[in-house]
């Protein structure tokens, strides 16, 4: 009498097995969901991330923008030692991160103001909202023009108001030693108005009774905001915090609207501007893939403590 002692799984079962995984990678959301995300995620990696791969690999050569097709026989970072040794990006660099820094946290102080304000139900409530509101729904280039005809030195109403206090005229664009900060003070206009309504909506989400409980204990009502409510709005100022840095690093359109008539810029040039006049005046192609890339690790800077603190907090 023999007896069949199996060894492993037939021909069979292992046909089965296949079947069952490959049916159940089929009807997976990630694959039944294609259609939607693959066409806008292909798009979004040639047109995105292909261009940044492209733009670092110009930055490697020596390229300077003839018609030419540019050569990757020989790739260096020549154009990143350059860059770094070089005055103008160390300046424009520096001009970024006076930017980045002074705009988003006078934002945030005035923002945080505002809406503390409105969250104790000062009169007009709903007028002061709209006035500081209005801004955000317009565009960089209005924007420029309209500080532009403010800071104007003959007919500037800025100016006028100076002139009645002898103090006037300034040319706030002109001076190298005050155009950044009133490129500055025109941006916190347009947008203080965001970071009021950030922080508005996280006062409106903590409970009266904590501030009332504080008044009852008899602490004063600074005291109340800087002990109990402020902290608890960490999550709203980070939000807020990183959208107005990457708006900082974007303000090229801002900047270019109301400088466009000085080149280059007085006292306000900036890696983006720096970039886009290495490529188009001086054909210095890769040279300004390398100001982008410089541009592009500052943006990550911002972008990925945020993330990671995302993270921690659960939240990706």
């Amino acid at each position: 009498m023999g007896t069949n002692e199996t060894t492993g799984p037939s021909a069979t079962e292992e046909g089965v097995g296949w079947q069952t995984k490959f049916r159940y990678v089929l009807n997976s959301d990630f694959v039944r969901s294609a259609p939607f995300w693959a066409v806008p995620f292909a798009i979004m990696a040639v047109a995105v991330y292909g261009g940044i791969g492209y733009n670092f690999a110009i930055s490697l050569t020596d390229n300077n923008g003839t018609i030419e097709p540019a050569s990757f026989s020989n790739l260096d970072f020549e154009m990143y030692v350059q860059a770094l040794s070089d005055p103008n990006v160390i300046q424009a660099a520096t001009h970024n991160l006076i930017l980045l820094v002074s705009f988003t946290a006078i934002c945030l102080v005035f923002g945080l103001f505002l809406a503390i304000m409105l969250d104790r139900q000062i009169r007009y409530k709903e007028t002061v909202q709209m006035i500081y509101l209005l801004p955000m729904s317009l565009s960089f280039v209005v924007t420029a023009q309209l500080w532009l005809w403010m800071y104007d030195t003959d007919s500037g109403i800025i100016n006028e108001l100076l002139g009645l206090l002898s103090l006037g005229p300034i040319d706030f664009i002109g001076n190298p030693e005050i155009a950044l900060w009133a490129i500055i003070f025109a941006l916190i206009w347009q947008f203080s108005g965001y970071t009021m309504v950030v922080y508005l909506a996280g006062l409106q989400s903590i409970p009266s009774s904590q501030f009332e409980a504080g008044m009852i204990d008899g602490a004063r009502t600074l005291r109340i905001y800087l002990r109990v409510i402020i902290p608890q709005l960490k999550a709203s100022s980070v939000s807020a915090a990183v959208v107005l840095m990457v708006f900082a690093l974007k303000a090229f359109t801002f900047l270019y609207a109301m400088t466009g008539r000085y080149f280059p810029p007085q006292g306000t040039d900036i890696l983006a501007t720096l970039m886009v006049r290495e490529a188009w005046q001086y054909n210095n192609w890769a040279y300004s893939a390398a100001i982008a890339t410089l541009l592009l690790l500052m943006a990550l800077g911002v972008i990925a403590p945020y993330l990671y603190y995302q993270y921690r907090e659960g939240s990706l």
